[in-house]
């Protein structure tokens, strides 16, 4: 007869103790990826939305609208393509959160469902890179503002080249530092980093109408910036910008059970995410499109970026303001963004002697050496380089894993055989399961050819949700016969105290 390994209230799986116990000198747990106790599981709708309104409101977001109207497209069409994306995205975002909180496993931990228990290692690693690119390419952002508040009250510092470089790396260390502290000080700066964001997005609001009607113009003439694309270019701009959108957030869409397994339930992960991703997204990148709209009548020249904005106001005070809230909202979205899924990751690969903070610390030098300032080089190079191309590869994941946990797992896990290898359910063959391997191989070969073959460059524009839809056909077909990784409600029985 099978031993009681896991308890079940309201809905909850966790760990017993005595599992938890027998766990601790296996070479696949540590305490930083034991799925979280019941009693830790404090995050309510509030917090949920908190950490979306401080990730969402970003630099990257009031930039994207931006690289879009270069593209060609119009203001409106910008944010209605930001939106749409957004809303694209939350439904994998949702559907992947569920596990986390049912179960209060992390990423690496829901990963080894698919992949298996080693095989895993291959996509929580494919998600630490992305995550410690972006991590690199914020810390880059934050670290221009950082300069920007030192240049504003100091002439010598605003001239000298090397200042830059001592921003990026000042503000690199405060990243790392609370990135290191764990999870709850992450709850505590994304709960209170929430209020001030939104008062930093007002007050950007209200400094263009103030300088464009003092200015002798009206607010309708903020707006008045007209497409400038082709007729016949219109859906690949329309279309790479879409994808560009859902690979925003697509790297969360995988790992977000890492923040998921910490909600007190699956309503308070649900509303949380639905009121704070796809409405804070629309609503910064509208207020970068009027902001900027702004600065054309009144400095004579479109400054997309907020930190050039806040540099040329001409006030030191504003300056010194605007470029701490920029700080702040840049620290918010990268550290609960892009460290804690590659942190994770990293620990994954020897929980035994790498802990979270481990991972945080080397997370931090990655996304140095990865040379963030290049990534940003352009507009072209950010949203149609970076975040379409990597986007190809984290659509096939996602479907992957929704055709694991809902279609083939019918949401039913056998959490204590996740970290353990003899008799585990998921350990396949030699711990990896080819067949995930394969899948994602699979999906992913259309949109790359797209990207190459210009008669086929539709599967590219499109690459993120192609790539999706094939796994989620490919997948479950593949694992007809894997039977044996399946638990029963018999066995479900067996090992659950209810």
């Amino acid at each position: 007869m099978a031993k009681i390994s896991q308890r079940e209230v309201d809905g909850l799986f966790e760990l017993t103790d005595g599992a938890r116990a027998e766990l601790q000198s296996s070479t696949y747990y540590n305490d930083d990826l034991a799925p979280t106790k019941l009693a830790e599981r404090t995050w309510g709708t509030y917090h949920i939305a908190s950490l979306w309104v401080g990730m969402s409101v970003c630099i990257p977001t009031y930039m994207m609208a931006s690289g879009l109207m270069a593209a060609g497209l119009s203001w409106w069409q910008a944010v209605l393509n930001i939106a749409l994306g957004n809303l694209i995205i939350l439904v994998p975002m949702q559907l992947n959160s569920h596990a986390g909180t049912k179960y209060g496993i992390p990423y690496p931990v829901f990963a080894r469902l698919a992949f298996g228990v080693k095989g895993a290692h291959i996509a929580a690693i494919a998600r630490a890179i992305i995550g410690a690119g972006w991590f690199g390419i914020q810390t880059w952002i934050g670290g221009g503002a950082l300069n920007t508040v030192i240049g504003a009250v100091s002439s010598g510092w605003a001239n000298w080249a090397g200042g830059i470089w001592v921003s990026f790396f000042i503000f690199w260390a405060l990243n790392v530092i609370i990135a290191y502290k764990g999870p709850e000080a992450i709850k505590f700066m994304e709960s209170w980093g929430a209020p001030i964001l939104g008062i930093l997005s007002l007050a950007l609001m209200v400094w263009a109408i103030t300088a464009v009607t003092g200015a002798g113009y009206s607010v309708g003439d903020i707006l008045d910036m007209p497409a400038t694309y082709d007729p016949a270019d219109f859906w690949t701009i329309f279309m790479g910008g879409l994808t560009g959108n859902i690979a925003f957030w697509a790297t969360l869409a995988l790992n977000i059970p890492d923040f998921s397994r910490y909600a007190k339930d699956q309503k308070s992960q649900f509303n949380g995410q639905l009121l704070g991703l796809p409405t804070t997204m629309a609503a910064f990148a509208f207020v970068g499109v009027f902001v900027t709209g702004a600065t054309g009548l009144v400095f004579g020249e479109f400054l997309w970026d907020p930190v050039e904005v806040v540099a040329n106001i001409g006030s030191p005070l504003a300056a010194f303001l605007g470029a701490v809230g920029i700080a702040i909202a840049t620290l918010t979205t990268n550290i609960a963004a892009n460290v804690v899924a590659p942190a994770n990751g990293i620990s994954n690969l020897n929980p035994q002697k790498i802990s979270f903070s481990t991972g945080a610390l080397i997370t931090g030098i990655a996304g140095v050496v990865i040379m963030p300032w290049k990534l940003l080089s352009s507009a072209g190079a950010y949203i149609f380089g970076w975040l379409g191309t990597y986007g190809l590869f984290l659509g096939p994941l996602a479907g992957m894993y929704i055709a694991d946990y809902y279609i083939f797992r019918k949401k039913k896990l056998d959490v204590m055989s996740l970290f353990t290898s003899e008799n585990s359910k998921y350990w396949y063959d030699n711990g990896i399961n080819s067949k995930a391997i394969i899948t994602w191989i699979a999906a992913s070969i259309l949109p790359l050819l797209g990207k190459f073959i210009p008669s086929i460059h539709f599967f590219y524009d499109n690459g993120w949700i192609i790539g999706f839809l094939i796994a989620l056909v490919i997948y479950p077909a593949l694992m007809k016969s894997e039977t044996s990784s399946l638990l029963t409600d018999e066995e479900e029985a067996e090992i659950t105290e209810r």
